[in-house]
C-alpha cells in the first residue's frame, strides 16, 4: 500500500488491488481554532473527528446506495477510520458542488447587500474550483465547458445529483430535529464508462448544520445523528 496524497482531513493509499484507501484524520478545517467547513485551511484538530466523519459517511453513502445513486464507496472501517473507495478520474484539478439552503458563509459574504443571513435558498447550487492559493474560485458553467473541465451536459448531471444527495441529507438530519443549512459535495468519474459517482465524503466536516438555532460541530453532530442508530 502506498501513500499518494496527505490531504487536510484525509490521507490517500493506493492498495495492490487498485482501490484506495482513505485514512480519516482529527484534523478540521477552520481559523484560529473555531470550525469553519467553508475554509480552506486545517484550524484545529478534534480528538475523535476522523472517526465520527467516517461513521457519518458510510451513513450517508449508503443511504444514497438505497436511493440508486452512484458512488465510489466500497466499505469502511470505523476502528482503524478507514474507507476503501474506487478509483475515481477528477474532473480538471477537482471541484468542490455545493448546494445551499440558507445565506450563510461565503454566500452572505459575497451578497450581503441583497441577502438576509440565514435567508431561506431553493436548493441554490454552485461550483468552485479546489485551488487552495486563489480561495476555491467560484466558477460559471459556461467558464467550465470552454475550459475543458466538465461539459454542459455533465454539469446537469452533476447539478441533479447534488440536489438529490442534498434532498437526502436534509431528510435524515430532520429526524433528529436539525436543520441544513449548506453542504458541499464532490464528483469524479469511474471507468469504464466514466460514470459520474460522489466521491469524498459526507460529514459534518463539510456542512452546515443547525438544531434549535445553533451550529451544530462535527462530533456533536454524529453523536446526536447515530445515537439511536
Amino acid at each position: 500500500m502506498k501513500l499518494i496524497y496527505k490531504g487536510k482531513t484525509k490521507d490517500v493509499y493506493l492498495q495492490d488491488d487498485g482501490n484506495y484507501l482513505l485514512k480519516f484524520k482529527d484534523d478540521a478545517t477552520g481559523e484560529d481554532g473555531v470550525f469553519d467547513p467553508g475554509s480552506n485551511a486545517v484550524g484545529l484538530t478534534i480528538e475523535g473527528a476522523g472517526k465520527a466523519g467516517l461513521r457519518l459517511t458510510k451513513y450517508f453513502f449508503e443511504a444514497c446506495h438505497r436511493a440508486g445513486i452512484p458512488t465510489h464507496y466500497i466499505e469502511a472501517d470505523i476502528e482503524r477510520a478507514t474507507m476503501t473507495v474506487k478509483p475515481a478520474t477528477m474532473f480538471g484539478k477537482g471541484l468542490e458542488i455545493i448546494c445551499r439552503l440558507r445565506a450563510v458563509g461565503s454566500f452572505l459574504r459575497r451578497y450581503g447587500d441583497y441577502v438576509q443571513e440565514g435567508q431561506p435558498l431553493d436548493y441554490f447550487v454552485e461550483v468552485t474550483l479546489k485551488d487552495d492559493a486563489r480561495q476555491d474560485p467560484p466558477i460559471t458553467e459556461d467558464a467550465l465547458d470552454m475550459l475543458g473541465i466538465l461539459t454542459h451536459e455533465e454539469y446537469a448531471v452533476l447539478k441533479e445529483l447534488t440536489r438529490r444527495i442534498t434532498a437526502i441529507v436534509e431528510e435524515e438530519l430532520a429526524k433528529k430535529g436539525i436543520e441544513l443549512y449548506d453542504i458541499k459535495f464532490e464528483f469524479g468519474r469511474v471507468d469504464p464508462d466514466k460514470q459520474i459517482v460522489l466521491i469524498d465524503e459526507i460529514s459534518g466536516g463539510n456542512m452546515r448544520a443547525y438544531k434549535d438555532g445553533r451550529h451544530l460541530q462535527p462530533l456533536e453532530l454524529e453523536k446526536l445523528m447515530l445515537e439511536a442508530n
